[in-house]
């Protein structure tokens, strides 16, 4: 009886090994969202990874993670390394690809607690309302990836966090967005005070050679 049990169990194990290898070994995880916003700003949050922390799901997880920046300040070479309590583990990205206002492809490096390499994308594509951010995951999973997508739903539970990093960053490009044209305002409103006095000093400098008291010429 014990035997045929083991037996059964065995056959058992091989039909599951074998529905996991032949599942699809590649992935692609992806959301999207209408930023009301004009695509620089939008694009400004992603490609400095020091700002990452006014929108990213992940940044407050652990207030206590080390992050460490290397490489270029911003776009293409530009390095963040992280690492924190079981919620966040530990990895790494680097920018590999930055075209202003259009795309960011950065590569996505785990660490802890299991390790992998994916590719992060960002798009951005002007749209009525503002601007349209795709934000996408692609990789390639091994055995282990495999079983675990037949027991949980991958792109539910990223797609989730991708939909939170959204919406926060639409509040970031938001805020970006209203300090510009406060900024912008009081560029204008400055080169406008500036104008004017230029043009009062002017013309009170003129005033006396225009305006002066002739004077009468002495009777013989």
């Amino acid at each position: 009886m014990l035997k045929k049990l083991l037996g059964g169990l065995a056959a058992v194990i091989l039909v599951l090994v074998g529905v996991i290898a032949t599942r699809p070994a590649a992935f692609t995880y992806q959301r999207s969202a209408t930023l009301p916003v004009s695509a620089d700003v939008a694009f400004a949050l992603v490609n400095d990874f020091h700002r990452w922390n006014e929108w990213s799901p992940w940044d407050n997880l652990d207030p206590n993670q080390k992050r460490t920046f290397t490489g270029a300040e911003s776009g293409t070479g530009a390095s963040y390394a992280w690492a924190g309590n079981d919620q966040v583990g530990e990895g790494r990205m680097t920018i590999e690809e930055s075209k202003p206002n259009e795309r960011v492809t950065i590569k996505l490096e785990f660490l802890k607690p299991w390790t992998a390499t994916n590719t992060t994308t960002f798009a951005f594509k002007p749209v009525e309302g503002g601007t349209e951010v795709v934000w996408a995951m692609s990789g390639t999973n091994d055995f282990m990836g495999k079983a675990m997508c037949l027991v949980m739903d991958m792109d539910a539970m990223i797609g989730k966090d991708f939909e939170k990093g959204l919406a926060s960053m639409k509040t970031a490009a938001e805020a970006e967005a209203k300090k510009r044209a406060e900024a912008e305002a009081t560029r204008v409103a400055a080169e406008k005070a500036a104008a004017e006095k230029a043009a009062a000093e002017a013309a009170a400098a003129a005033a006396p050679a225009e305006g002066g008291t002739a004077v009468a010429a002495p009777t013989p």
